[in-house]
């Protein structure tokens, strides 16, 4: 499968980033470590995505003198896809500290490969301007399209996907549905396997966040 020129994505290239990845593909990094490096590249890649942000003008007094400053305009939302996400909400908190956040809890259905939806506590009108959506593996893509669908039904116009690692099927099933909705990820693998993983990838980043046994 291939990705139009043309779509929103962006694959960050930084040496940071690329270091924090490296450590984080890593069969022996533990899980402690691995969540940590999760927040880590959560701060890193939420920051590249939200450079397009509008800013408007305030007012700051310092202790000199009063001066003019910016600030961010529209109100943030983060949309952590539980249960993978919540380590990068940590890290996008650092940077919006005031967002609001919308936990969505959407699986993949191990033997069908599609997404389920159970969880969704959002209100009955969007209370955000932009919303970061929080899932570090684009694999299939059926969860991102998902969460994307249930933000846009809630009325968000401006919603970013936020990832750490796609597979190249994923994408390209994303933007075949949400092709105005801007990707932005550490990494494009190669391909998915027949387990609908993506290699060389890192695992399940649920299972390694969270210590637990793989499933299946």
């Amino acid at each position: 499968m291939t990705v139009s020129d043309a779509a929103p994505l962006c694959v960050v290239q930084h040496p940071v980033v690329a270091a924090k990845l490296a450590q984080l593909r890593d069969v022996a990094t533990g899980t402690r470590a691995f969540r940590q490096l999760v927040e880590e590249l959560g701060t890193l890649l939420a920051y590249e995505a939200s450079r397009d942000l509008a800013q408007r003008s305030v007012v700051v007094r310092t202790p000199l003198a009063t001066t003019t400053g910016l600030a961010i305009a529209p109100r943030v939302g983060l949309a952590p896809v539980l249960r993978a996400g919540t380590s990068m909400l940590q890290g996008a908190l650092h940077l919006f500290p005031d967002a609001q956040v919308w936990h969505l809890g959407v699986y993949r259905d191990e033997h069908r490969l599609v997404p389920v939806e159970y969880y969704n506590r959002l209100p009955a009108d969007p209370s955000v301007d932009v919303c970061f959506v929080l899932d570090p593996m684009l694999a299939t893509g059926g969860s991102a399209v998902a969460t994307v669908d249930i933000l846009r039904r809630w009325g968000v116009r401006d919603v970013r996907f936020v990832g750490v690692i796609g597979a190249p099927e994923g994408i390209a099933a994303f933007f075949a549905a949400h092709p105005d909705v801007p990707v932005t990820l550490a990494a494009v693998d190669d391909r998915l396997n027949d387990r609908a993983y993506i290699v060389p990838g890192l695992g399940d980043a649920g299972d390694r966040q969270f210590g637990t046994a793989p499933s299946g």
